[in-house]
């Protein structure tokens, strides 16, 4: 028998459709995705039309100044193609630098956290590699609403009026982004003519036109005028990667995830340590849940801030951190009767914001797509001439000799923007994934647990009151009910409510008994998911 949802309480059916699908966290994006699947694009179109719209209709989420990730896998691959689109640091930022010039820590709102942004390059190779529409269709869209404007939905302008504080201290940026010194109201639409005249440039002139000649000149000029390290080539000889995706099995299903130097090894050691658990004999939300998550979870982040890093610089024990072994000690840490009380970790500013997206086309090509620009605002620094601003991706290095995750020249950060693929029996089966930094791994495993373990739909999935437990803080949202705060405090947690709702999330469920695609989108902004 089926179970539906209460319909007298507040939330969502999940979407249905047959053709296609897309699940993204703004309505504009989604239906512009939807728009170049029914025009005869594919899904890696669709996605890349979504991003493009994003990264001007989300500008505290995401934008062309910062970096992107993605999976795909078509019907009849038996593993899902990745490619890394994170960009690397400029040449002359060794190690050696910071320290002559006494500084022990890459400052968010500095030039030194910037690295060279990557989405556009990345978008520019998914679409020539495995799209079908031309790029300046992909684009259209967003120089569209970068043109005539957009109108600031309610969590957006909520987001914004909270980083008034950083655009203020850099006047170009307040220029583009400030109302009258102040944030938005929601429903105030927001026109950006010089990012149209960029993406305009881009559409032409394909990603070369961003990374070399007039904009690159632009861009490098700014960040040297703050005291950035970046010159023209740092810009002109990046490149993204294709890289080989690395997978776990969880209860039968295969998780797929791109390999370090992002965090996506870290929803992987969890799915393999709560495997030995039987989650489904607990209550979704509970006590006996939440605990083990935090417990596998604490663990699995402290592993990634010893170990991941650039892997072009160093080796990353992958297999070894994903070893019955190892994976069995993480196990036989935890008691159901106390909280695990030390466990080593390198803590990391909270970071936030991203924007993930979902995509299956008519073909049944799966597409899970991830951009950010890190922080709100990123770095804060912003090319007023190109309306271009910048991330503050390279924040995430640490400044300590001999370890993976040293900054250095040409070098990429431990990043957090981690898209996933769920397969089954060698099909896609779930492209998934979860926004808000370091929460992603945690996000995606309750995605997953929710789905596999709990039989919910990828809506009900997505709307399931989170968590998130890294070093010594518990987070539980609003939702989740007081007797399980107090149950994980006597347990030894220390229970925090969070400023914000944990991350955001956006899920299809590929049904191939029906032959339909039923897909979710997180009301914690302004998700939607639509099909046709």
């Amino acid at each position: 028998m089926t179970v539906y949802r209460d319909f007298e309480q507040p939330g969502r059916s999940e979407a249905v459709g047959a053709n296609g699908m897309v699940a993204t966290s703004h309505p504009r994006a989604t239906l512009a995705a939807l728009d170049a699947l029914r025009a005869g694009g594919n899904a890696i179109d669709a996605a890349v039309c979504a991003a493009a719209v994003q990264a001007v209709v989300e500008p505290t989420q995401t934008g062309i100044g910062g970096d992107c990730f993605a999976l795909l896998m078509r019907e009849g691959d038996t593993a899902p193609t990745a490619l890394n689109g994170s960009g690397w640091t400029p040449e002359a930022a060794g190690l050696h630098w910071y320290r002559n010039n006494g500084i022990s820590e890459i400052e968010v709102e500095t030039p030194h956290s910037v690295t060279v942004p990557g989405a556009i390059a990345a978008w520019e190779k998914l679409v020539l590699d495995h799209g079908r529409l031309p790029w300046d269709r992909v684009l259209a869209p967003a120089i569209e609403a970068a043109e005539d404007g957009s109108c600031v939905p309610e969590r957006l302008a909520r987001d914004w009026g909270k980083q008034v504080g950083k655009l203020t201290r850099n006047p170009e940026a307040a220029r583009l982004f400030l109302f009258d010194g102040d944030g938005p109201r929601a429903g105030v639409i927001h026109r950006q003519p010089a990012l149209a005249k960029t993406l305009r440039a881009i559409a032409k002139g394909g990603a070369r036109a961003f990374y070399t000649g007039d904009i690159a000149d632009k861009l490098v000029k700014t960040l040297r005028g703050h005291g950035g390290l970046h010159r023209p080539e740092d810009f002109a000889e990046f490149s993204p990667e294709y890289v080989t995706a690395i997978s776990t099995n969880y209860r039968g299903f295969d998780l797929w995830e791109c390999p370090p130097n992002g965090q996506g090894i870290v929803p992987m050691l969890m799915a393999k340590a709560l495997e030995g658990f039987d989650l489904s004999s607990w209550r979704s939300v509970s006590v006996e849940r939440f605990h083990v998550q935090a417990e596998v979870a604490r663990q699995a982040y402290a592993e990634r801030d010893l170990f991941v890093a650039d892997p072009r610089t160093g080796k990353i024990p992958v297999d070894w951190l994903l070893s019955d072994e190892h994976i069995r000690g993480l196990r036989q840490n935890i008691s159901l009767t106390g909280r695990i009380a030390n466990i080593e970790t390198v803590l990391q500013r909270p970071h936030r914001d991203t924007v993930f997206i979902s995509v299956v086309d008519r073909d049944r090509m799966a597409v899970s797509l991830i951009n950010s620009v890190f922080e709100d605002f990123g770095s804060g620094i912003a090319c007023e001439k190109t309306g271009v601003l910048f991330h503050n991706r390279a924040s995430s290095f640490v400044l300590e000799d001999g370890h993976p995750n040293c900054i250095a020249g040409r070098k990429r950060p431990m990043h957090t923007i981690i898209p996933a693929m769920l397969a089954k029996d060698g099909q896609a089966v779930m492209p998934f994934g979860v926004t808000g930094a370091h929460f992603q791994p945690f996000g995606q495993v309750q995605i997953l647990t929710n789905v596999v373990d709990y039989g919910m739909s990828v809506q009900a999935a997505i709307d399931h009151p989170r968590m998130f437990a890294r070093g010594d803080t518990l987070e539980i949202e609003r939702s989740v009910p007081e007797e399980i705060a107090v149950g994980l405090t006597k347990l030894g947690h220390r229970v925090t409510r969070p400023e914000n709702p944990l991350g955001t999330a956006q899920a299809i469920w590929i049904d191939r008994e029906l032959g339909v695609l039923r897909g979710g989108a997180d009301g914690r902004r302004d998700g939607i998911a639509l099909g046709y």
